[in-house]
């Protein structure tokens, strides 16, 4: 188990370097001068040399980059050039939105999944099962954000039900929870969908195991041995796949964020990219990269803790 948990140690720390090399470059290529935004298109270029030596953007890039990761790996982030408040404080406060409405999401998620997978695995071939998988491949094809003004123009503009965008704050619990079931419902149909045809998948192979045969054998019906014992084995790929979804339905968010208008962390991206904020822009793509890259690694110590075949060499 060492050897196996030092390797994938070493590929994690591989990854997030590799990954901040690549979001570095990104960033960097994005046309514009960020002093150049702040101070107008009239200012002089020696005002804005000035600004850059200030910002230290008239450093190698190279240096930038050694400089940026290594503040990143000790939690300092350095200086938002448009805010000028620390870029650890200001992710802070909008994660204060998004981790809540990704929970919320990855709840709903679950709730759709759950039901539809097993409905789907039950009538396996009949009309019930052709009809949730057609609903659920329906689910993946059509993008979140479109999801999302079909929401907004059904359920807010026509039936009133809940707001159309913005968010109260936190100081009024249930207007804030009202706020962010309609980005939710959003960011969890797709994903939902994606789970439901995993969770039939593994249900329809679970079912073809000898101790299914020897439970219907001995008198359980169906779907008494599809919930009774088929559920439980049939979650283990559920489950990995689900850790997955918190990191990509946080990364997805910034979509379904500005659609809503909500002050979360995808909406500071969003702002940040229009204003040039490169470093806010940087270690925020890197957060979220961060936190995929984290449940994947997490994911696989946990099935190797569950399967011992795979902490063996190859």
């Amino acid at each position: 188990m060492g050897r196996y948990l030092l390797t994938r140690s070493l590929i994690l720390l591989a990854s997030l370097l590799a990954a901040s090399l690549v979001v570095f470059l990104a960033i960097e290529v994005v046309p514009g001068d960020p002093a150049r935004t702040m101070l107008g298109m009239n200012a002089t270029p020696e005002t804005v040399a000035a600004l850059n030596a200030q910002l230290g953007l008239n450093m190698p890039g190279w240096q930038r980059y050694l400089h940026w990761i290594a503040g990143f790996a000790t939690g300092d982030m350095g200086m938002s050039y448009t805010y000028r408040v620390p870029v650890a404080g200001l992710i802070a406060e909008r994660l204060k939105l998004s981790l809540p409405l990704t929970a919320i999401a990855l709840v709903l998620t679950t709730a759709i999944a759950l039901p539809a997978g097993l409905i789907a695995a039950a009538g396996r071939g009949r009309a019930t099962d052709t009809a949730v998988m057609g609903i659920a491949q329906i689910g993946i094809a059509v993008p979140n954000f479109w999801f999302a003004m079909i929401l907004v123009l059904v359920l807010a503009l026509k039936l009133h039900l809940f707001p159309a965008g913005g968010f109260p704050g936190w100081s009024h619990p249930a207007a804030a929870f009202q706020a962010l079931v309609l980005p939710a419902v959003a960011l969890a149909l797709p994903q939902g969908a994606i789970l439901a045809r995993v969770l039939r998948s593994a249900l329809i192979e679970t079912m073809g195991q000898d101790y299914i045969r020897t439970a219907r054998a001995r008198g359980r019906s169906r779907t008494g041995a599809l919930v009774a014992h088929a559920l439980r084995n049939a979650l283990i790929p559920v489950l990995t796949i689900l850790g997955m979804q918190f990191a990509v339905l946080l990364a997805g968010a910034i979509v379904i964020e500005n659609v809503f208008a909500l002050p979360g962390l995808g909406r500071l991206i969003f702002q940040a990219l229009s204003q040039r904020d490169l470093i806010v822009v940087e270690s925020a793509v890197m957060l979220l990269v961060v936190a995929v890259i984290a449940v994947s690694f997490v994911t696989d110590i946990a099935y190797a803790l569950v399967d011992p075949r795979l902490r063996r060499p190859a």
